[in-house]
């Protein structure tokens, strides 16, 4: 019996060893789908602005619908962490933004942000859902902003994470990066020590990721590196030439703001500015969290984000 128990555990063991070392995307995969199905998430597609969007959902069909969009370089799966925090009350969907994730990555289509809300748009028109609650993060929530600007009526919420689109009263480390070299994409992973770089930039506390899966994410975004600049150029420029500080007061929707202190891509000075602007917002800053909090802290995220759904 011991030595059957001995064999067991030498096989738990030396399976996903093996597969890390031969086949690092049956594990990745692997993973990712046990974290899906832990927030009861299955992946659809829908055909909507003339793409085809692929997204997760999950949760109670009959619930009120929560949309939530992801920033620039990620996807769907960004929200499979907070995603079991939700789906038990509402009804969840986490589109893949086009450019991004398994959609169309067209390199002769706009991806102006402003277009990018209109999209969206479509997007719900094509589920046939009418009124959402609204959340993005970092450049996900300069998408949800503008479409809270341009389609209030559609909106029972909006939450903000670490939104990008406006300008707070210090510059961050990601823009003063810019500033000493326009011509950089730092959020353009060129190698896997790149890629590994960048998640360290985007969390406070990084954790260890093995270098088999860094060389697999790399691998996934090496093909659309010449898009991912001209994307991050354009958001860059939206950014710094037209942000919507002057538009603030303008967002007549329930609005939360969640952000991390210790964001080194957006100033946290940018959540004051908004909670000062946008009339009877709320405001929740993380002292130990970075861009991610939905990622990095899906927890305590959520036991300010639940009580504000349910207000609304």
């Amino acid at each position: 019996m011991i030595k059957t128990i001995l064999l067991l555990l030498a096989v738990i063991v030396a399976v996903p060893l093996v597969l890390y070392l031969v086949a690092p995307r049956v594990l990745f995969n692997s993973a990712r789908g046990a974290l899906r199905r832990k927030g009861g998430l299955v992946e659809k597609s829908v055909i909507a602005a003339g793409l085809r969007w692929p997204y997760l959902e999950g949760g109670d069909p009959k619930g009120d619908v929560v949309v939530l969009v992801h920033g620039f370089g990620g996807d769907k799966d960004n929200w499979a962490f907070y995603a079991p925090f939700l789906t038990k009350r509402y009804r969840l969907i986490c589109p893949d933004l086009p450019g991004f994730g398994d959609t169309s990555r067209d390199p002769e289509l706009d991806y102006d942000c402003r277009l990018q809300a209109d999209r969206l748009r479509e997007f719900l028109d094509a589920l046939g859902v009418d009124k959402v609650h609204l959340g993005g993060n970092s450049m996900g929530g300069y998408i949800a902003l503008l479409f809270a600007l341009a389609y209030p009526e559609r909106l029972r919420s909006l939450t903000l994470f670490n939104n990008a689109g406006v300008m707070g009263t210090e510059p961050s480390e990601l823009q003063s990066i810019v500033e000493a070299n326009p011509e950089s994409s730092p959020l353009v992973p060129r190698t896997p020590d790149e890629m590994r770089d960048l998640l360290a930039f985007v969390v406070h506390k990084p954790r260890f990721i093995p270098r088999r899966f860094l060389e697999l994410l790399h691998g996934d975004v090496a093909p659309h590196l010449p898009l991912m600049d001209r994307i991050f150029e354009q958001l860059l420029t939206d950014m710094l030439e037209k942000p919507l500080n002057d538009d603030l007061h303008k967002v007549t929707v329930p609005t939360q703001i969640i952000w991390g202190r210790h964001d080194r891509l957006i100033h946290h000075t940018s959540a004051t500015v908004q909670h000062g602007a946008i009339a009877g917002s709320e405001l929740v800053v993380f002292d130990d969290i970075g861009h991610v909090p939905m990622i990095e802290n899906p927890a305590a995220t959520a036991r300010h984000h639940l009580p504000f759904l349910a207000k609304h």
